[in-house]
């Protein structure tokens, strides 16, 4: 890229001044890259320089909005240096408990109708053993019978220990 030696020489001349209008924004350390990052921008976009117009004024702006654009950036981020807020951020993949659902559903349909209709009804609905029974008309032990079974028998199904079995392990 090829630049007029006016127009250059006029960049070079205006550094003290953009340095010590950056210094006033923000520490030394982000001054130096501001003024750098304006440079880079100015140089990037010469061409919409009007060279009858003067440099810093327009090196100014190109800093001040420098700046404010990356304040709002800034102000956005969230320190973490030793990583703990990331890792609050992390969720399963959503494959694995698609996969699970499927298995469950498949399992689900391997039960007998009334086993099925009382576990979901007990389980999913979330309805008390006496009103899965006045729903299901039998009575409430033949609702609970339903529902230890099922859950063992779906248990089974899906290769899953029962918590009285893994509690024996320990």
């Amino acid at each position: 890229m090829s630049m007029d030696p006016a127009v250059r020489d006029a960049m070079i001349a205006a550094i003290p001044r953009l340095r010590k209008f950056a210094v006033s924004l923000a520490s030394a350390q982000q001054a130096d890259d501001l003024v750098q990052e304006t440079l880079l921008q100015a140089c990037r976009k010469i061409e919409l320089f009007d060279p009858e117009s003067q440099m810093l004024p327009w090196l100014l702006t190109i800093l001040r909005n420098q700046f404010y654009s990356e304040y709002r950036k800034r102000r956005r981020e969230v320190e973490d240096v030793d990583g703990a807020y990331a890792e609050i951020l992390v969720s399963e993949p959503t494959q694995v408990a698609h996969v699970q659902h499927q298995d469950l559903r498949a399992a689900l349909l391997k039960l007998p109708d009334e086993m099925r209709e009382a576990l979901i009804s007990v389980g999913y609905r979330g309805m008390s053993y006496s009103e899965a029974a006045q729903a299901c008309d039998c009575p409430i032990g033949t609702i609970r019978s339903r529902v230890s079974r099922g859950r063992a028998s779906l248990a089974a199904l899906l290769n899953i220990q029962s918590p009285a079995d893994l509690a024996l392990s320990n």
